[in-house]
């Protein structure tokens, strides 16, 4: 596939991008690189006062568990949300806000929503570190599977890849995709299992399950779960899952993004 080629080919030029990503986040601001460790905690410490203090919530996987295991697990499951959202929410303005690019003929274009999702990976992984560090010192600790976290993490990547790939080419021709993608975004934050345990989603709303099941990240959050703070046994099926439908919307964003591409210079 042609895309994934110039990637590959190219790969020194999708570095650069990356990184300018990453140091243009926060440039201009007073504290700089600090708000990509404040911004994670300070969302960590409102959404346990409201759901796991003012609420009460639970997981009810963990016998025992307290708030503070749950806030771990709320904010496991916002590290992952957080890449996801935040691709939805700007992969269709990448193509478009840099049309200088696309009317250079011999400039790989596809390097540039990936090097966006990379700068958000970077942010993930910071998070990811926190809440780790947290677990393995303020919790029950982190044992061996905690092994399992890159294999766990890495359909979601290849997920947001994809998504990013699609939206990025279709926000070129169609300027109302952005309207669409805030609703997604709200769609997933409650659809993920952010809040809530899969097993405890599956028991109480068998009904919802039924539609639930099918979003890959809520398998993800899970498994990650079940490594980090649960001491189970990592559920390879629902792990298999996700990498299936993180592969198959690589491909697919690929492959749109490779169709779409001629019609770029012509639209901007």
């Amino acid at each position: 596939m042609q895309v994934l080629t110039n990637v590959a080919r190219h790969r020194h030029l999708l570095w650069q991008f990356l990184v300018r990503n990453v140091k243009t986040q926060h440039r201009g601001s007073y504290l700089g690189a600090f708000w990509l460790v404040a911004n994670p905690l300070l969302m960590l410490g409102l959404y346990t006062f409201v759901f796991g203090v003012v609420f009460g919530g639970r997981f009810d996987v963990k016998p025992g568990e307290t708030t503070l295991d749950y806030a771990f697990g709320v904010f496991l499951g916002l590290t992952v949300l957080n890449l996801f959202s935040a691709t939805l929410g700007s992969a269709p303005g990448i193509i478009v806000g840099q049309p200088n690019f696309v009317k250079k003929v011999v400039f790989p274009v596809e390097v540039l929503p990936l090097a966006q999702v990379g700068a958000l990976a970077h942010n993930m992984l910071i998070s990811l570190g926190l809440c780790l560090v947290g677990v393995a010192f303020l919790g029950d600790g982190l044992s061996w599977q905690a092994l399992w976290i890159p294999v766990i993490l890495a359909p979601v990547l290849f997920l947001a890849i994809g998504v990013a790939w699609f939206l990025s080419a279709l926000g070129v021709f169609l300027r109302d995709v952005n309207h669409v993608t805030q609703f997604l975004g709200m769609v997933a934050l409650y659809s993920s299992g952010v809040f809530y345990s899969a097993s405890k989603a599956r028991e109480v709303a068998p009904e919802f399950w039924i539609v639930l099941k099918w979003n890959p990240l809520i398998h993800v959050i899970e498994c990650l779960r079940q490594v980090t703070l649960w001491g189970q046994d990592l559920n390879f099926l629902h792990l298999g899952y996700a990498w299936g439908t993180g592969l198959l919307a690589f491909v697919l964003g690929a492959y749109v993004f490779q169709s779409l591409r001629p019609g770029f210079a012509d639209v901007l």
